[in-house]
């Protein structure tokens, strides 16, 4: 074992959410390091979405200048029964009223290399393997260089977990996914495209199994201005038979549904991929008297459409601020406005979310719903206002007053 110096924080993942930390943290005048075990820029399974609460996020971290050469999106374009309707994204006081479409391998190496830029320490190529305990404080991590199996010590006065979604290093802290609670599973690919530059991202709420039985879940056709599409489908656990779908098959069927309105390749240009997602903040526990758990490692994805980039850009500040008022004032205590900031602000949205996931898992409710949303495009705004998290706080239009009623009706639900 080589020791090392001690670092204020040390960030176990160099994701959004950890790159995003390790900005703010060292922004701030804190010493910080980041333990990425993978090598950048690297591939990861994503639909490419950047939201514009994402856009938002990321242009306060000061790099609106770098977006500006990825590829926009004017709103959602949603496929139901036989129609199409194109809704601009939500207009809003504090957010974008445009997102991105941008490969996850160049956005998460463009945030790495920010929080490199501001004075973050990045160790790529190295995995956190274990935490270091003393007298019941996590104090730091043992790092494995993957090339050469060499391993090390870093100490740190605290830890950022930020390792993604399977969270090896979270659950070596006791974090645990709530069982019960809907997760869903996703698988992508890109296909070649000569429609690559059309500004709406396409969502189609017709998925069925083999039977043609509705699932919950919904296909997707991300143009991405480059010559190629990102084309994937999102599944729920809650669907009937989940751990038997052939989620390969159904995305490969799919592709071949779309290839008529996209002009699809043949095959696709990369190989497919996929991951499991957990939701609705449902991997817990989010800190410790000296760790905090952030972005995926949290479950903090949207449970209405899977969305992750947007959340783990606020988790990823969220413990920064909290780290920074534990280091500035020599007060470990600090730590826990993280987890009153994450319960206010998703605690209630991500409630009702989980409640969704559960409604639209029954196959009569679903075709209906979509059936009469799909016939109105004003019904539309106020879904995709809500399932997109921008609901406008200056006024109470009828999303945000529907949002309320569902609130207050959630509250009669178990929390599951």
């Amino acid at each position: 074992m080589t020791p090392t110096p001690t670092y204020d924080v040390l960030v176990v993942g160099g994701g959004p959410a950890g790159a995003r930390a390790a900005y703010e943290l060292a922004r701030l005048g804190h010493a910080v390091i980041i333990a990425e075990r993978k090598v950048f820029p690297r591939d990861k399974t994503c639909g490419d979405v950047v939201s514009p609460r994402a856009v938002r996020s990321l242009q306060d971290m000061g790099l609106a200048a770098q977006l500006e050469t990825a590829h926009r999106s004017r709103g959602v374009r949603t496929v139901a029964h036989g129609r199409t309707i194109e809704v601009p994204w939500p207009t809003h006081p504090h957010l974008p009223d445009f997102g991105y479409v941008i490969k996850r391998h160049a956005l998460d190496h463009l945030v790495l290399d920010h929080a490199a830029a501001a004075g973050t320490v990045v160790r790529s190529g190295h995995e956190a393997m274990s935490p270091l305990v003393e007298r019941g404080f996590v104090r730091g991590a043992v790092l494995r260089n993957v090339s050469t199996d060499a391993t090390e010590s870093i100490r740190a006065r605290y830890v950022i977990v930020a390792d993604g979604a399977n969270s090896r290093f979270g659950r070596s802290l006791g974090t645990t996914r709530a069982k019960t609670w809907p997760h869903a599973t996703a698988i992508r690919g890109y296909w070649a495209s000569p429609k690559h530059a059309v500004h709406w991202v396409e969502s189609t709420f017709d998925l069925r199994d083999r039977n043609g039985k509705p699932l919950p879940g919904y296909g997707w056709v991300f143009p991405l201005g480059d010559g190629t599409v990102n084309v994937g489908v999102g599944l729920l656990s809650t669907a009937r038979d989940f751990k038997s779908i052939n989620t390969t098959q159904l995305l490969t069927e799919f592709a071949a549904a779309a290839t008529q309105r996209w002009e699809l390749s043949e095959d696709p240009v990369t190989e497919l991929r996929g991951a499991r997602l957990p939701m609705g903040g449902s991997v817990g526990p989010r800190s410790g008297p000296t760790y905090l758990v952030v972005g995926d490692a949290a479950g903090a994805v949207n449970p209405f459409n899977g969305e992750g980039i947007a959340y783990a850009l606020e988790t990823g500040l969220m413990a920064a601020h909290a780290l920074h008022d534990a280091l500035a004032g020599n007060d470990p205590r600090a730590l826990t406005a993280y987890g009153r900031q994450f319960d206010h602000a998703y605690g209630s949205y991500f409630k009702v979310g989980r409640l969704f996931t559960r409604v639209v898992s029954h196959p009569l409710l679903m075709r209906e719903a979509s059936r009469v949303a799909i016939h109105s495009k004003t019904l539309m705004e106020w879904l995709l206002r809500i399932m997109s998290n921008t609901l406008r706080p200056d006024e109470v239009g009828f999303a945000e007053a529907s949002y309320k009623i569902l609130v207050q009706l959630n509250r009669l639900f178990p929390d599951a």
